[in-house]
């Protein structure tokens, strides 16, 4: 590994190879000491070497040789006594023994101790017999007593000696292997090598998601697309489009390139010029904390609250569908303020995907806002996802057309498109439309566009607020007046 490291172009490389150390001593030792395939643990026996101590070698031949030296005391004694039929034994409760067939019970020694009586032999032990059982015995336990010392001594000689050096090869190896991943993933995929500077830019060509485009079908190609951020034309993106047109992937693979090329791998794009980011702020997706008493629109609200407090000019934001789970005009009401927060407070980057796409009316309005939708293209009854990012607003949804494809009962969809049909009919040129209209003009002294609206109702009020001299109406005043405003709504 270091040979490879210092061959390569690379300075970062040559120099990380400078830093492994390979403690040739102890790695000479542990090839000494340890065997070249050790059991996993050391109390099974087998882990220490041969020659490295004198007792252990000594004690593994009896051990291993018990059986031949039993085998020359059965040959020996058989001879000896002309017990053609003698067999040396072992049980947990004698030890070993000589076992004589009754035939040959008179051959039998003096010397020998007989200890047990079976229906046709004889069982006897002998000095010889009892002192090598006790060698055998104590054999296994001391073996297994010496490696463990030998074995805890050499770790201790490694904690001394390099325990330093290990850590410190440790952190180079997960290095080098972190960039040997960049490396393999960025050739496998065709990535392309970023540019980071200091700018507020962020200029995306051709970009991809890393992990959707290593999913796809076969002969399925992932549609790639580009993304511009600054701080002077192109603040923030509006998304919008219909369901399962690929605005959430689009979200996360900005968010995926820019945390790859901030770490030192190549990104998956054709190129990309990343100006720094500090903090990369997500509000995606919907769950709860019913345990802390918290609704999913209280987490949502909760997280989104937590990045227009954190965020700076250099972070990057994406918000996926913000203040659904609540009202219509709640939701428009808060996206829309937050969104006017962060183009006139903040200025940081941002893409925002919606399906409130009332929100396409800020562009008009705030100048480093811009609209771009995900294309679909719409062949009769069937919708197509182009999953293309294109330049305007989307004004659909077709929540209904997903529903279709998830599997709904045929009559529920019907009667959905029914409905929706009447709703659009009934709510032409009111409802959610209405209030942005009604909040989409600044309020630096200009009358609402709310006052601006053609109903008699409304220029009756319109026209009680504004000859209202706010200088010199006392409190009951005031009050009397708000409630002759609301006898008007009354009729």
């Amino acid at each position: 590994l270091r040979l490879t490291c210092s061959s390569a172009a690379s300075d970062d490389l040559t120099h990380t190879a400078l830093r492994l150390d390979p403690c040739t001593e102890m790695r000479e030792r542990i090839e000494r000491e340890i065997v070249s395939d050790p059991p996993l643990l050391v109390s099974k026996g087998g882990v220490i070497a041969s020659g490295v101590d004198r007792e252990l070698d000594e004690l593994r031949e009896l051990h291993s040789n018990s059986t031949s030296y039993l085998l020359k005391i059965q040959q020996r004694e058989a001879e000896a006594t002309g017990i053609a039929s003698l067999k040396v034994g072992f049980n947990n409760i004698f030890g070993y023994y000589l076992e004589v067939r009754n035939t040959y019970k008179d051959h039998v020694p003096e010397t020998w101790v007989r200890k047990q009586t079976l229906a046709q032999a004889e069982r006897y032990i002998t000095p010889e017999l009892k002192e090598y059982e006790q060698k055998i015995l104590t054999a296994e336990s001391r073996i297994q007593e010496l490696e463990s010392a030998i074995y805890a001594r050499l770790i201790s000689d490694c904690q001394k000696t390099i325990i330093n050096s290990v850590q410190q090869d440790a952190a180079v190896v997960a290095q080098l292997d972190c960039l040997m991943g960049f490396a393999v993933v960025s050739l496998a995929n065709r990535y392309s090598r970023p540019e980071i500077d200091d700018s507020l830019s962020l200029d995306i060509r051709d970009g991809r998601h890393p992990v959707i485009e290593t999913h796809m079908p076969p002969g399925e190609d992932y549609i790639p697309n580009d993304v511009r951020l600054d701080d002077t034309a192109q603040q923030i993106i509006i998304v919008t489009g219909p369901n399962m047109a690929g605005k959430s992937a689009l979200l996360r693979q900005v968010a995926l390139i820019v945390l790859l090329a901030q770490i030192g791998c190549f990104v998956p794009a054709s190129s990309a010029r990343i100006g720094i980011v500090d903090k990369i702020f997500t509000r995606v997706g919907a769950s709860d904390n019913i345990a802390a008493g918290e609704s999913t629109f209280m987490v949502e609200m909760t997280e989104a609250s937590n990045i227009m407090n954190s965020a700076t000019n250099r972070s990057l934001v994406l918000f996926d569908e913000l203040g659904r789970g609540t009202s219509t005009y709640d939701g428009i009401s808060i996206a829309w303020a937050i969104v006017e927060y962060l183009h006139e407070k903040v200025k940081e980057r941002t893409l925002f995907a919606t399906h409130y796409h009332e929100l396409n009316e800020m562009a008009q309005h705030f100048s480093r806002i811009r609209n771009f939708n995900v294309s679909v293209m719409e062949d009769g009854n069937k919708v197509i996802f182009l999953r293309k990012l294109e330049e305007g607003g989307s004004a659909h949804s077709f929540g209904i057309h997903v529903a279709e494809i998830a599997g709904m009962p045929r009559q529920v969809v019907e009667r959905a498109k029914v409905i929706l049909h009447e709703l659009e009919k009934e709510n032409s040129g009111v409802g959610a439309e209405a209030a942005v209209k009604a909040i989409s003009t600044p309020s630096d002294g200009a009358e609402m566009s709310f006052f601006k609206l053609d109903d008699p109702v409304l220029e009756q009020i319109r026209d009680t607020l504004l000859h209202l001299d706010i200088n010199t109406l006392t409190p009951l005043q005031a009050l009397n007046t708000l409630n002759d405003i609301k006898g008007i709504l009354k009729g």
